[in-house]
């Protein structure tokens, strides 16, 4: 197959949608795919594979979206054509206006073209400080499903939590649920500590540091524990509030460490690991625990009825009040106070069957690709038939 993957925010691998496109694309070309990418990142220019649209301007407002590490794309119809004209299928990673351009001349065309699920409302509202507004949230939704979702011949969501609150805000459409899957190298260890933690009780989190995340409420939380001074805080990733989370752990007296790690240093700091806790008050599926659990950590998740991983919880001990630090805090002093307790969750969540690895997955995104192509063919193949008929 040849396929073209559209991006409108790729720019580094330090995020979720950059690392799934990447993954993809690394993916079906090891089983002897042609990928291209259409995206906005000017320093892929001339680069093989790659068809690069100029950046969006937002006028006064430029310093802003660099500040929040956001690059648009400014459709060009000539590069997008370009990009689509030999793809058997064109995949879509954002419902912004790259996509909704490359699905307006995919159906004018005939050509496949289907959609990932990867942006909740709550990622774009939170921007903008709303990310509780539900009217806006649900008008985003209605939005996506007008210009994107409801245009495509099959939309791949990420996990059936967020399929069922999609289409539950807007209608039903032609989709598949395929997890990102897990890294097959994201597999229980036994890592020692390192000697600056070997004393400490180890929680980590993963995530870009926006507002949805709420990793502000974990900072506090330790705050608030019992064992605060006899515990280390990782928050692993990065992002433009990294400054803000710096200054509450300092407050709350918080021996906090925030950094982005590479892939493999993750799963050493995982193997490791006492506790993961996960905070975000969206996530549409949240890879990141998936990949805690794997490993063997006991989990800890906001229970927002928005984000995916408050699925994951085995009981109320897994769970805490979405934003509420103090019930938070409880959750840490439970598990720091019940070690037994705390290895027989991690053991269970490390041999959990519902948790799929990525090569597996990335065998299903394939299965799609040559579905919707096939389907497609025959839609057409009808099509002419019937149109020859009449004029018969």
């Amino acid at each position: 197959m040849n396929i073209t993957l559209v991006c409108d925010v790729l720019g580094e691998e330090n995020n979720g949608t950059t690392v799934t496109t990447m993954n993809l694309a690394r993916s079906m070309r090891a089983k002897g795919h042609v990928v291209n990418i259409l995206c906005a990142d000017q320093d892929k220019k001339g680069n093989d594979g790659y068809f690069v649209c100029p950046n969006r301007s937002f006028g006064p407002f430029n310093g802003y979206v660099r500040h929040v590490g956001v690059t648009l794309a400014k459709p060009v119809e000539s590069i997008v054509r370009k990009a689509i004209d030999e793809a058997d299928v064109v995949h879509c990673m954002l419902p912004f206006a790259l996509t909704k351009t490359a699905v307006r001349i995919c159906n004018e065309i005939g050509k496949p073209v289907t959609a990932g699920f990867h942006c909740q409302a709550e990622n774009f509202s939170a921007y903008v400080c709303m990310k509780n507004l539900m009217p806006l949230n649900n008008f985003v939704y209605r939005l996506y499903h007008k210009k994107v979702f409801g245009k495509v011949d099959c939309v791949h969501y990420p996990s059936q939590f967020i399929r069922d609150l999609f289409e539950r805000k807007t209608s039903l459409t032609k989709g598949v649920v395929i997890s990102n899957g897990v890294a097959e190298h994201f597999v229980p260890g036994n890592t020692e500590k390192p000697d600056d933690v070997k004393d400490k009780f180890v929680i980590v989190s993963t995530g870009r540091y926006a507002r949805e995340k709420c990793q502000d409420v974990l900072i506090k939380a330790v705050g608030k524990s019992k064992y605060r001074d006899n515990i280390r805080l990782i928050l692993a990733g990065k992002g433009i509030l990294d400054h803000k989370f710096a200054r509450i752990a300092k407050r709350y007296g918080v021996d906090a460490q925030l950094a982005f790690f590479s892939r493999e240093s993750m799963r050493n700091i995982l193997s490791y690991a006492d506790l993961y806790v996960h905070t975000a008050v969206a996530e549409l599926e949240g890879i990141a625990v998936l990949e805690a659990a794997h490993m063997g950590n006991a989990i800890v998740v906001a229970d927002s009825d928005r984000a995916a991983p408050k699925d994951l919880a085995r009981d109320e001990r897994n769970l805490f009040k979405t934003g509420n630090a103090k019930d938070l805090a409880k959750r840490i002093d439970y598990w720091i106070e019940h070690p037994d307790e705390r290895e027989e969750c991690a053991k269970y969540y490390a041999t959990h069957s519902s948790i799929e690895f990525a090569s597996d997955c990335m065998d299903k995104m394939e299965e799609m690709f040559i579905r919707v192509i096939e389907e497609k063919k025959r839609a057409q193949e009808i099509y002419i038939g019937e149109e020859v008929s009449n004029e018969g």
